[in-house]
């Protein structure tokens, strides 16, 4: 082979398996910071990952906030209308996070299937409900919509 097709040739494959090199470590720090949200029917079903980071929503059921007395931590409980999922943060809760109110909850799941949040968002005004919250009631009304009317039917 000719000296310079040679020179070439491992100039392009070097720059290949660099470009192999950069987009793997890109895929890979991509996959670390990827957040997916979870319904609380979803995570009781078993369904959410127990060591990733996850996004868990819905309303704070009411009369489940237990405020410890001696430091920040708070424990409280998220239903989407069919399942509730107990939620554990240490830290100032958001000034709108009150019961009934629409929240996701940023952490990881212990093995008792309770979120251990480092970060909780409280929705912005009435009549706001973040996406992935409202796709999960609505899913839940029309799973009990249609079995009270196969129930009906019967």
């Amino acid at each position: 082979m000719h000296p310079q097709r040679k020179k070439k040739l491992s100039l392009i494959l070097l720059s290949v398996a660099g470009l192999g090199i950069a987009i793997a470590l890109a895929l890979t720090a991509l996959q670390q910071n990827i957040n997916l949200f979870y319904s609380p029917t979803e995570i009781a079903e078993g369904l959410a990952p127990q060591d990733a980071r996850i996004r868990a929503g819905g309303l704070v059921a009411e009369g489940s906030v237990k405020r410890s007395d001696t430091n920040l931590d708070v424990e409280f409980q998220v239903t989407d209308g069919q399942e509730f999922v107990t939620v554990a943060f240490n830290g100032i809760l958001p000034d709108l996070f009150r019961e009934g109110q629409g929240i996701v909850a940023l952490g990881r799941l212990n093995e008792n299937r309770v979120l251990i949040a480092d970060e909780v968002l409280a929705k912005h005004d009435e009549e706001y409900m973040p996406p992935e919250i409202n796709r999960a009631m609505e899913k839940v009304n029309q799973n009990q919509f249609h079995g009270s009317n196969a129930q009906a039917q019967y």
